[in-house]
Order: C-alpha cells, then structure tokens, then sequence
C-alpha cells in the first residue's frame, strides 16, 4: 500500500510540476514598424542601392532588456534599391539603428575599439516610426545621354563624380587608424543588366551585364568626364530589360568586412528591337 501511495503522490506532483510545460505563449506577436530612409546631406536626394548584402545594411540593437551588458543584435536587413527600408515585425522598445554602406560610416571607432563619433540613432519604436538618416556618399553616377541598342548590345554612358570631398573623406576616416590614401581610388564601373526592375548586383543577368575595371589611382582623371560601357553578349530581340550602372572606391564598410559597396543610379528601361 506504501508503495502505491508513493507512486499516486509522485505522478500528482509530476502533474503539477510539469503545467508549465504546457503554458501557452501569451506573448503579443512583434507587430511595430519601423520606416526609414536613407538621403545625401547635400542634395537631399535618396542614396539608391542594391536590394543585398551589397547594398545598405541595416541593424536594429533593442536596449530595453534590463541587466544585459552587451545587447545581441536583431537580424541584421538590407534597403530596398530606392534607398528605403522597412521592417514591420519589431517588439516595442527602445533600439540603436545602425546602417552600413557607400558612405562615410556613421559610427567611427579608432584603432581600440573606442568611438570617436557616433551617428547612429537611439529611439523608441512603437506603432509606425520613422527614421532619417544624412550620409555623406562616397561617389554619385549619373547616366549622360539616352542609352542606344545595336545588335542585341546596349551602349550607355556615365559620368562618376565624388559626392564626398576627399579632405572631409580624410577628416573623418584618418582618425579611425590604417588610413591609405588608395582608399579613395575608384576601382570599377559595372553595367548591370536584367529583366528585372529591381536590377543590382543581386538581380543582374551575367550574359549581358559587364563592367570596367581601373588599377591604382587610373580612374582619377576620368572623374566628371563621360564614360562609355556596353554590355556584353547578345540580348534577344523584342525584350525589355533594365539598366543600372554603379561604382565603387577602395574601402569596405563597416571598416575590416571586405565588403566594398557599390554607389549606384537610377534604373532606366530599355526595348531591344
């Protein structure tokens, strides 16, 4: 009899010990949104990009947790090609946004580890929060001209200027240590090429999208002049497809990734007759 009264009382406390187990998860799904942009603090104009992890990252920091030291970071997210991002699955709270790409970082940190200046936002997102960042772009292309089409080849012309002077380039990149000045060097131009409106790196066809490659400081006279590129292959008739050209200098963001980022215009749509 002692043993089966042991027994009944063991499964009367499995039972209540293990109610927990079965709890449903009365937490709210994550349901803020947070909408931003990304713009030239000298024109104003939208920093275009590519829809990728070549394009402009985003990262969301959520600080509202008591008692961590060191806060992990949300998955990180890239902008749409327009320069705009958007993430509709947040928990309210409060956040650190961070974004990476084609311009002078926004946090500057020197050889230590030790922040020298800090451009990120520290904000609370509940219901729909916006958010505007002003960067400084390394590079602006700009298409010169209609591009033409002659045998399945599309024929374009761009023109690369700095959209960052190269003293305030220095100002603010030197003091972050292992400063060379080739970082400044403009290392190549692609013609990207696709069926798709969300053209970029991600989304070109390779049969067709080419690009110029320049060594060392070659591309330094070329700045402001016109540049011809072509594509390659042969595009087949009666098609539409899209066009973008990008560039990009010697120097990843974030600093130490290897992730040099392309700066790029807008897409154009072209009929190959």
């Amino acid at each position: 009899m002692k043993k089966i009264a042991y027994c009944i009382i063991f499964c009367i406390a499995f039972t209540l010990s293990s109610c927990d187990l079965f709890k449903i998860d009365n937490y709210d799904e994550p349901a803020e949104t947070l909408q931003g942009e990304v713009v030239d603090v000298a024109t104003g104009e939208r920093v275009l990009t590519d829809q990728g992890s070549e394009g402009i990252r985003v990262r969301l920091t959520e600080l509202s947790w008591k008692g961590i030291e060191t806060p992990t970071p949300n998955p990180d997210f890239y902008c749409m090609p327009d320069g705009t991002f958007q993430n509709t699955k947040l928990f309210k709270g409060t956040y650190n946004i961070r974004i990476d790409g084609p311009f002078i970082p926004l946090l500057r940190e020197n050889d230590q580890g030790v922040p020298i200046a800090d451009e990120t936002k520290t904000m609370d997102i509940a219901g729909v929060t916006k958010v505007k960042f002003e960067v400084q772009p390394f590079l602006k292309i700009e298409w010169v001209g209609e591009p033409t089409v002659s045998n399945g080849r599309i024929t374009a012309k761009v023109r690369v200027t700095r959209a960052v002077s190269e003293a305030d380039f220095f100002a603010k990149v030197e003091p972050m240590g292992g400063y060379n000045s080739n970082f400044l060097n403009v290392t190549d131009i692609q013609l990207f090429v696709s069926y798709s409106s969300s053209i970029g790196y991600r989304a070109r066809d390779e049969r067709w999208s080419s690009k110029i490659e320049y060594s060392g400081a070659s591309f330094e006279p070329l700045l402001g002049e016109t540049i011809t590129i072509q594509s390659i292959g042969t595009i087949p008739a009666e098609r539409k497809v899209f066009i973008r050209a990008a560039a990009r200098i010697n120097y990843d963001t974030p600093k130490g990734s290897g992730n040099r980022r392309w700066n790029y215009n807008e897409a154009v749509e072209v009929m190959i007759p």
